[in-house]
């Protein structure tokens, strides 16, 4: 080869690679993505907890995953922590409990970011009773404060704030503790469920703020869907949906909605995008054509009614249409329905994102 075409050969290798990193740079919108939640967005730490009976570590869950084997989610494929760590151009975040155990404790890096969510995890501790073992908030917020510490130890305070606050906190979690209340008497019987959702909303305030006081400064907080449509109460009446359950959905959400807002203004630099799951998950089963769904009512992976009279076992029954249905199991919704909620997150529009998306929460 001549020096002339050597030459010009190398300076296309230079420019490919510089607009390859270049490109790569830009793709990464944030450093990390730190997630707290219950089971739409755990992607495994409860495969983890011994005595926990929430776990996704069997068939059919995973199905569509691009491994094809369950790993720990809720549903047949990705989900929603998924979809936004790939709209920031991340890998999703590992699940604690991974990176802290014997295999990869003196390897773990929490840099990058971390899921602490757990299923069956609530805002109140011993919510998760039903299932033996979770980690509640009050619990992955301790777990953070841990890991707080270490990254403090690896790169500094100044750098460990900086990378804080433009990192993402996101925080998805309030099912479990209004699915506990429907379903005890007890708790009926010591709280009215304007007390109860006001207390959710209290107390949710206090881990944030934990949250907050420990670097974190911009949020991406979810309220909860309409509950009183998922499989598992249209089962109990007669396939439609519990006016009840939603209409107390409804209320946490403007509770929480309140919160925020009083939230903050009492602190300085809180940025947050709140995402109105109830409408989302609404609009989808109030129109699912519109969206491509076929079947708003049952569960595609389960046994009985509605398949929602059993979990989604290896003997469940399977729906032959998996992109048609919204709900992939007795709570959980579909890789599907979820893709479309991780496009509502990042780009709204504003009936399902306030006062500002995802999207525009990086940029500030």
């Amino acid at each position: 080869m001549g020096n002339t075409a050597f030459v010009r050969c190398s300076l296309i290798l230079i420019i490919f690679a510089f607009i390859f990193s270049f490109g790569s740079s830009k793709a990464q919108m944030v450093p990390a993505v730190y997630v707290f939640g219950d089971s739409l967005v755990d992607v495994g730490n409860n495969n983890y907890l011994i005595l926990s009976i929430a776990k996704a570590n069997h068939p059919y869950y995973g199905i569509d995953f691009p491994t094809h084997k369950p790993t720990g989610r809720f549903t047949n494929g990705k989900n929603a922590a998924d979809f936004i760590a790939e709209k920031l151009g991340l890998a999703t975040s590992p699940p604690y409990l991974s990176l802290v155990s014997k295999a990869n404790k003196n390897n773990a890096s929490f840099m990058d970011g971390v899921s602490f969510a757990s299923a069956g995890a609530g805002i109140f501790d011993g919510t998760d009773e039903r299932y033996k073992q979770s980690i509640p908030l009050t619990k992955q917020v301790d777990y953070y404060s841990i890991v707080h510490e270490e990254m403090a130890r690896e790169v500094g305070g100044a750098s460990l704030q900086k990378h804080l606050s433009k990192s993402i906190f996101v925080v998805v979690i309030g099912s479990n503790d209004l699915f506990g209340y429907f379903d005890s008497s007890d708790l009926r019987k010591k709280n009215t469920p304007q007390q109860y959702v006001d207390s959710m909303a209290f107390s949710l305030k206090v881990q944030l703020q934990r949250l907050y006081d420990h670097g974190a400064r911009k949020f991406e907080i979810a309220g909860v869907g309409a509950l009183g449509c998922c499989p598992a109460f249209r089962v109990k009446n007669k396939t439609e949906c519990v006016v009840e359950a939603n209409y107390w959905s409804v209320k946490y959400n403007e509770g929480l909605q309140s919160m925020l807002k009083e939230w903050q203004s009492e602190n300085g630099g809180i940025i947050y995008s709140y995402f109105d799951t109830y409408a989302a998950m609404n609009d989808l089963i109030r129109s699912p054509a519109s969206y491509g769904f076929t079947d708003v009512k049952d569960a595609c992976c389960g046994l009985g009614e509605l398949n929602a009279r059993a979990p989604c076992l290896i003997v469940s029954n399977l729906c032959p249409n998996r992109q048609g249905h919204i709900f992939w199991d007795q709570y959980h919704p579909t890789e599907a329905a979820y893709r479309i909620f991780a496009d509502r997150i990042f780009d709204g529009p504003s009936s399902y994102t306030s006062p500002i998306s995802m999207r525009q929460l990086i940029a500030a």
